[in-house]
């Protein structure tokens, strides 16, 4: 999220980019937002800061999405806890590395005093495992003890390691305009049906 948006100086529309994709905008961060922890020290509803902008955007009538989804920096910073206050729902991919599972026992201690104190709604939609290696036993490992704990909310789909998913970035596209046969893009199209075929059974559920 822009800095701009953030320390109050502009609102959502002023600073949503719209993309060469059809139904895709974005809004970009910048390297400002390294400080807004410092800026926003003496507010004390900081963590409400996205909520409000968002909200009051969404009851606007300038723009209507099925999904909007926030990126997180791999920490729990403040950034992270405004994300977490404004959402319905986390999608958490973890990387099926050493470290991974005991960062994501932090994070379930960060959702449950979320959810105490600032947001009683946010719940885990899913976990995505990412960067697996089907040579690597550690991987197969971090999977097992992933779907023994979290059960359902665990994905069928993996992510794997694959080359073409890491050289998408840097020549500025979506894996899947840059390589839509590689094998991370066709991981990714099996998620995306996982996760839109999510709506009807949390439709059926209700």
């Amino acid at each position: 999220m822009s800095n701009g948006l953030l320390n109050g100086t502009k609102e959502i529309y002023q600073v949503i980019k719209k993309t060469q994709f059809e139904n895709l905008d974005l809004i970009t961060s910048n390297v400002d937002l390294s400080g807004l922890e410092v800026e926003t020290a003496n507010d004390t509803n900081r963590a409400f800061i996205l909520k409000r902008k968002l909200v009051a955007y969404l009851n606007d009538s300038r723009g209507s999405y099925d999904y909007i989804l926030i990126d997180c920096p791999p920490s729990l910073s403040l950034l992270t806890v405004m994300a977490l206050v404004c959402s319905s729902s986390l999608l958490v991919p973890l990387q099926t590395e050493f470290f991974a599972l005991e960062g994501l026992t932090q994070l379930m201690k960060t959702i449950e005093r979320i959810k105490v104190s600032l947001n009683p709604e946010l719940k885990i939609r899913g976990i995505l495992l990412t960067m697996y290696d089907k040579r690597n036993k550690l991987s197969s490992q971090v999977e097992k003890e992933a779907r023994d704990y979290f059960s359902e909310k665990v994905y069928s789909t993996v992510i794997p390691r694959n080359v073409r998913l890491s050289e998408a970035p840097s020549h500025g596209m979506p894996v899947l305009i840059y390589d839509k046969s590689c094998p991370g893009s066709k991981s990714y199209f099996s998620f995306t049906d996982e996760f839109i075929n999510q709506e009807s059974t949390i439709g059926s559920a209700a």
